[in-house]
């Protein structure tokens, strides 16, 4: 599936099983909420702090489809193309770090 293929499905399924898009503002929020969830994960999986019970359970794969599914959301209520916005964006960073990250002791 496209990035461009994943926006329309979501508005589909917004504006069919979601009844309508969340304001833009409570998205943003819900956003925030899902990205909570992978950095949770992420410090009991890859970093120092352990496990609850609770979050033994958890789907990093999942919570990451939900960071993506809000984010989907906001372009689409944003009139983003997020696909362009990313081509737009690589190429940003390609010109910009063309030589930066192979220069940088830190990475080698």
């Amino acid at each position: 599936m496209t990035i461009s293929e994943a926006q329309k499905t979501i508005d589909t399924w917004i504006t069919t099983v979601g009844v309508r898009y969340f304001d833009p503002l409570t998205n943003t929020a819900i956003l925030m909420e899902e990205v909570g969830e992978v950095a949770r994960i992420m410090s009991r999986k890859y970093g120092e702090q352990s496990y609850k019970e609770s979050d033994k359970e958890v789907d990093l794969g999942d919570e990451m489809a939900d960071v993506l599914f809000v984010l989907i959301c906001l372009a689409n209520q944003t009139g983003i193309n997020l696909e362009q916005a990313l081509v737009k964006n690589l190429d940003k960073k390609t010109t910009r770090d063309a030589t930066r990250h192979k220069e940088n002791k830190k990475l080698q």
